[in-house]
């Protein structure tokens, strides 16, 4: 029987850039930058290596044949594995999605949980959230027992549904596992578009015309990110559909209102005329984007290949 291909995606553990060292007590570093916020941030980077060396460690002990690389030296689909671990958070996750078809499941580790009493106790001194990790399976805890039961067929991969983007009726490269957001690039800026739901070759909703801060669209998977801190609604995992919301609309028509935060259908989509000089597609944040122009026309539906992720047990499907 053939050794099982595992790729070992890892975010990098020097995230932060490095810093000068205080010559002496007077220096402006020394007497200014709060000491306990940058050894915190010190510590999360030697959390996240200690865990990328554990992983590895795990790794070695299985009949594996595997590969480790770091997010940042791939930009290639990935092609001949049977299995991509991602060590990080959801932001390594998100990026290995764009890289990965429906043949391929994913397992997320996530190596620098956040620990809700800490957070509490040093809510005063600065923000000590760490990794969300909402899609990763497993932790430094746990990867050893949940590897073992995908390598044996005991945990399944979940199909999770993605977002296609069609700019002027050509398919972007980059599926979106999360969400998409479509802006002029400067937050500061209207950003003006018009947009009907059309299903098929019917006619669809009536046309809506929108200045606002943008448009936001989200998956399932997404819709307990960003969708949700603007006030949307958490959608079921296994939920087809994909939501959306005009952010900030100005002075909508009370008949295009039940448009400005609704949901597509499986067998919807949308299109949308570009009116704005400048804008641009960010898909799953700042992971990759696309610019757009006046004149320009998006189309957004699920008609995209489906993620197999090997979710948190916890998570309710």
């Amino acid at each position: 029987m053939a050794r099982r291909r595992v790729l070992l995606l890892m975010k990098p553990f020097d995230v932060y850039p490095p810093r000068p060292k205080a010559k002496d007590s007077s220096s402006f570093l020394h007497r200014t930058v709060n000491a306990h916020i940058l050894n915190h941030l010190d510590d999360r980077c030697r959390v996240h290596n200690e865990g990328i060396k554990f992983c590895q460690d795990v790794l070695r002990r299985k009949n594996l044949d595997w590969e480790p690389l770091f997010r940042n030296n791939i930009s290639q689909p990935i092609r001949g594995v049977d299995l991509v671990v991602t060590v990080g958070g959801d932001g390594t996750l998100l990026q290995a999605s764009h890289l990965i078809d429906n043949s391929i499941p994913v397992l997320g580790v996530n190596s620098d949980p956040t620990q809700p009493e800490e957070v509490g106790q040093l809510c005063d001194e600065f923000d000590a959230t760490r990794s969300t990790g909402y899609l990763c399976a497993a932790t430094m805890r746990n990867f050893e027992q949940i590897l073992e039961e995908v390598l044996e067929g005991k945990n399944k991969p979940f199909e999770l549904a993605r977002i296609s983007t069609k700019l002027n009726d050509k398919i972007l490269p980059t599926f979106a596992l999360n969400d998409i957001l479509i802006s002029h690039p400067c937050p500061a800026t209207v950003s003006r578009f018009s947009f009907r739901i059309k299903c098929n070759d019917q006619k669809g909703s009536s046309l809506v015309h929108c200045r606002s801060s943008g448009l936001r669209i989200c998956t399932a998977a997404g819709s307990t990110a960003a969708m949700l801190s603007a006030g949307g609604f958490p959608m079921p995992i296994s939920s087809n559909e994909l939501q959306f919301m005009v952010r900030e609309p100005i002075s909508p028509r009370a008949v295009d209102v039940p448009l400005m935060h609704s949901v597509l259908k499986s067998d919807q989509y949308m299109h949308i005329s570009w009116s704005g000089k400048d804008g641009t597609i960010y898909i799953d944040g700042s992971h990759a984007f696309f610019p757009i122009r006046h004149g320009d026309t998006v189309e957004i539906s699920v008609n995209a290949p489906f993620l197999k992720v090997h979710l948190p047990y916890c998570l309710p499907r």
